[in-house]
Order: structure tokens, then C-alpha cells, then sequence
């Protein structure tokens, strides 16, 4: 996922330097404690009737929304027809032909078209069967799983595996991310408990404060090189956000492996890594229905958010950053750096106006 989060020099270009992001132990402070804008009162959701209909309208409304968007910027970026006008071109030529490629070979699933999605692929539940003999998952206390339907399963195995599922809120839109713990379901709410709907009536809303170690990321992508863990998401860059807040929040570090599951036709050996940005995030573990591969990768995994090649424009589309950002400039009182503008779709713009 690249899209619109960090705009910034080939990857071989980026000097060696921590002025770009703030240590990790800023937010073990018991001062970034005392204040949460967060999290959410759950305390009377019992209480509360959750109307699930409404829910999932809107979820499925502002996605089709955000898919629009995607689509024009990248037929915007194609259509330019030189890399150099934008770094990012050679990106959508690599989602395009796999996207294009999956619907041709009808190996896409519901929900279709796969365009402009971490694409739902035929045999999606056996390579989340094989990720879940990998030692990593076996092992693993709490699994951070993207909340995309090619890893439904994957998310199903580790709450029926008795483990802790943490998943994003879709886009980082209403919070941050969400715990459920399998104690605290019922058996016949884990199939529903892996979806959207979900997550958001049986899981625990956390913040930026949580006290949490996650031991296995597992994570979607539209085309991945297995030679060197190399990685393409749908390209809207909220895989990258969530990578690097949970390394401010110490929950992970460089040792987490890092899992992706995908069709054998995703497998691709073309993703330049001398061009890769500062922020995107490799892989350690590929499983498809077919094989398991263990990439050791050499490309260096994020340390962070990248306050100085953050735009604002995606500053704005996500509350939480905002938060975050204004929190860290009151405590340490200084002012972080904004990345440069980007051009936004013209949807997108044409909404920002009403």
C-alpha cells in the first residue's frame, strides 16, 4: 500500500536518521497514560442496541466511495505514461495486471471485482490452514490480522485456537484498532465475530496506550515477491499507518514475523526493491493454497510513522493521526514536521468540498 501516506526519495536515497520519527518509549510515558482520546466507553455495551443493518450500510457505502477514489488515481497516474511523473506508476501496472489477471482466470471470490481490493482468491481457507501450522502462529499469544475476506479464515483460526485477535477498524476510520479475546465468545459467535459487523459488536475498541504485545502480523497484498519479500497492498497505505503506530506503541519490533497469505498467481518477480519506500512493509512468510515460503527478506521493516512525508491531506482523512500529532507536539512542545501535498483524486476533492 503506498497511495497517498509517505511521498518520498527511493529507498537507496534516505539517509540514516531518527529526526524523521520519535521513539517508542515516548508512549510507555506514563504521561501519554493519563489521557486516551481514543477509547472508547464500552462499559455499557450490553446496554446498547447495536443496529448491525446500518452498520454494515454505511461500512459497504464509504468503501465504494474509497474504491472510486482509488480508481481514479490510478488511471490518473496510468494514464500519465511516464514513471517519472509519478514514483508510484509502476506500482498500478503490477496491481492492474494481477487484479486483471485473477478475473480472467476466474480464481477471484466474492466480493468481485477484485479491482481496488486485497482480492478474495479461491483457496484463500487452505493457505489460512497452512499459516496456521506455521510455528510462528502456533506459538503466538495474539495475532494482529488485516480485516480484509481472503483472511475471514485466518482471523476464524485464531480465535478458535483460543488466541487474541487484534484488527484495525476498516481504514482507520472510527478508532484505532479492536481486541477480541476467545474467553469471551461464545462458540457459535466466532464465525460472526470474523467479520466487520463483527468486530465492531463483540470487540473491545483500544488506544494508542494499550498495553499490548503482539507476537505474528499477518497481512494482505495484491502481489508479492517471494525471492525478497517484497510486497504490493491495494494502495491506499493504512497497512503502513498501523504498522507504524504499533511499533510506537512497543507492541512489535523487527523480530514480528510478518505473514501474507495470496493466490500462487499473486506471486510476481518484478516489484523493484531499489525503488520501495521507507514505509513499505516486507514480508517474512508467504502462504498460498499451494506452498509455504519463507522469503528472508533483507528489506528493512519501518520504524515508524514518517511525520516529515505524512501528507496533509492524509493527515485529515484519519482523526486519529490528527490526535496523535497534536498530543506528541503538547508533551514534547515541539512542532512535528508535515510531508509535502499531494493531489488528491478528483472524487475525493469534489467531497471535500460539499
Amino acid at each position: 500500500m503506498d497511495a497517498c501516506v509517505f511521498r518520498i526519495p527511493y529507498l537507496s536515497h534516505l539517509p540514516s536518521t531518527k529526526s524523521n520519527f520519535l521513539s517508542p518509549n515516548l508512549f510507555r510515558s506514563s504521561r501519554y497514560c493519563s489521557y486516551n482520546p481514543f477509547k472508547l466507553d464500552t462499559s455499557k455495551r450490553n446496554d446498547i442496541s447495536f443496529d448491525e443493518a446500518a452498520y454494515e450500510a454505511e461500512r459497504l457505502r464509504l468503501d465504494a466511495k474509497a474504491r472510486e477514489s482509488m480508481a481514479t488515481e490510478a488511471a490518473e497516474t496510468l494514464g500519465n505514461g511516464n514513471d517519472d511523473d509519478d514514483p508510484k506508476a509502476w506500482k498500478w501496472v503490477i496491481r492492474k495486471r494481477i487484479w486483471d489477471l485473477m478475473e480472467a482466470k476466474n480464481i477471484a471470490q466474492f466480493p468481485r471485482p477484485v479491482h481496488h481490493r486485497i482480492p478474495n482468491f479461491v483457496g484463500a481457507p487452505t493457505a489460512a490452514n497452512k499459516l496456521s501450522r506455521l510455528d510462528v502462529f502456533l506459538k503466538a499469544d495474539c495475532v494482529k490480522v488485516n480485516p480484509d475476506t481472503p483472511q475471514k479464515q485466518v482471523r476464524f483460526l485464531t480465535l478458535n485456537g483460543g488466541k487474541k485477535l487484534l484488527t484495525p477498524q476498516p481504514r482507520l476510520r472510527t478508532g484505532f484498532f479492536s481486541v477480541l479475546e476467545s474467553n469471551a465468545l461464545n462458540p457459535s459467535s466466532i464465525n460472526e465475530a470474523c467479520t466487520s459487523v463483527g468486530v465492531a459488536k463483540y470487540g473491545k475498541p483500544i488506544g494508542l496506550d494499550e498495553k499490548i504485545k503482539v507476537d505474528l502480523i499477518v497481512i494482505g497484498s495484491v502481489a508479492v515477491d517471494p525471492k525478497t519479500g517484497a510486497r504490493l497492498g491495494k494502495g491506499e497505505g493504512f497497512a503502513e499507518l498501523e504498522y507504524g503506530m504499533l511499533r510506537y506503541m512497543g507492541a512489535i519490533d523487527d523480530s514480528t514475523p510478518i505473514v501474507t497469505s495470496v493466490h500462487d498467481e499473486q506471486l510476481v518477480d518484478d516489484i523493484p526493491v531499489e525503488k520501495l519506500l521507507i514505509h513499505d512493509v516486507p514480508v517474512d512468510i508467504i502462504c498460498t493454497p499451494t506452498q509455504v515460503i519463507f522469503t528472508n527478506t533483507s528489506i528493512p521493516k519501518p520504524q515508524g510513522i514518517y511525520w516529515d512525508k505524512l501528507s496533509p491531506q492524509k493527515l485529515r482523512q484519519v482523526k486519529i493521526l490528527r490526535e496523535l500529532k497534536a498530543i506528541i507536539e503538547k508533551e514534547t512542545g515541539q512542532k512535528l514536521p508535515t510531508g509535502p501535498s499531494e493531489k488528491l483524486p478528483p472524487t475525493a476533492q469534489r467531497r471535500q468540498k460539499r
